[in-house]
């Protein structure tokens, strides 16, 4: 946002503080939204099955009795696979929200020299 001129400072103020509320509703809605997802996975044969968050937290898995019939290196391979595939899905799923809002920047704060100018401002057209 540029620097407005001195007499457009009550409106500059009220779009710095609209913008800056916009970005956090934002980032709380992403931050939300990734809490929310849930990537899945299966193996292709349907014995094992997955779920994970957005964080890759696992959050459901579902290993058909007929999976015990697999070796135990097997059907660790299986869960593995399935494992990684469903938290690949989420971070997936979570990357695309977050991508929403990257770059989404809150504006360069009041520094120095807003205050500076203003005050020299004052001062010139006390002597004017």
């Amino acid at each position: 946002m540029p620097t407005p001129a001195p007499e457009n400072d009550a409106e500059y103020l009220a779009a710095y503080l609209d913008q800056s509320r916009q970005i956090m509703r934002d980032l709380r809605a992403a931050r939300a939204a990734i809490q929310q997802v849930e990537g899945g996975a299966g193996s292709d044969d349907g014995l094992v099955e997955a779920a994970a968050d957005g964080q890759g937290g696992l959050t459901r898995l579902r290993i058909d009795p007929r999976a015990m019939r697999l070796s135990e290196r097997e059907l660790g391979r299986k869960v593995t696979a399935v494992l990684q595939e469903a938290q690949a899905n989420a971070e997936r799923q979570a990357l695309e929200i977050a991508d929403k809002v990257k770059g989404r920047t809150l504006p360069e704060p009041l520094d120095e020299t807003f205050v500076r100018q203003r005050v020299e401002q004052a001062a010139r057209d006390l002597y004017i």
